[in-house]
């Protein structure tokens, strides 16, 4: 079993950067396949970004954040961060990693993971 926490949000005008961990308890992290989900007021909740396990080699990004947000993994520090860039209005939400052990890629589909952080507010100003 493993326990998630988020750390990095808070207010940002438009235009500006934020960078979320996702600090993981466990000595196994790196055989976690990891996720980034995020969901605004009186929205459901979506899918930002996935990385594999193990190197995290594979990752993959919703349609709106490419080219903007990064995610990478530090398994020596047992780690997963969300690099934001160029954030918009429409990025405001509360930010939540979420993990497995049980497959190498979790994707998009929330259902693939097991484990799910409190989440970090993020707040984008225009």
């Amino acid at each position: 079993q493993v326990q998630l926490v988020e750390s990095g949000g808070g207010l940002v005008q438009a235009g500006g950067s934020l960078r979320l961990s996702c600090a993981a308890s466990g000595r196994t992290f790196g055989s976690y396949a990891v996720g980034w989900f995020r969901q605004a007021p009186e929205k459901e909740r979506e899918f930002v970004a996935a990385v594999s396990s193990r190197s995290g080699g594979l990752t993959g990004y919703t349609d709106s954040v490419k080219g903007r947000f990064i995610i990478s993994r530090d398994n020596a520090k047992n780690t997963v961060n969300l690099q934001m860039n160029s954030l918009r209005p429409e990025d405001t939400a509360v930010y939540y990693c979420a993990a497995t052990p049980k497959v190498f890629y979790g994707g998009s589909t929330s259902r693939e993971y097991d484990y799910w952080g409190q989440g970090t507010q993020v707040t984008v100003s225009s």
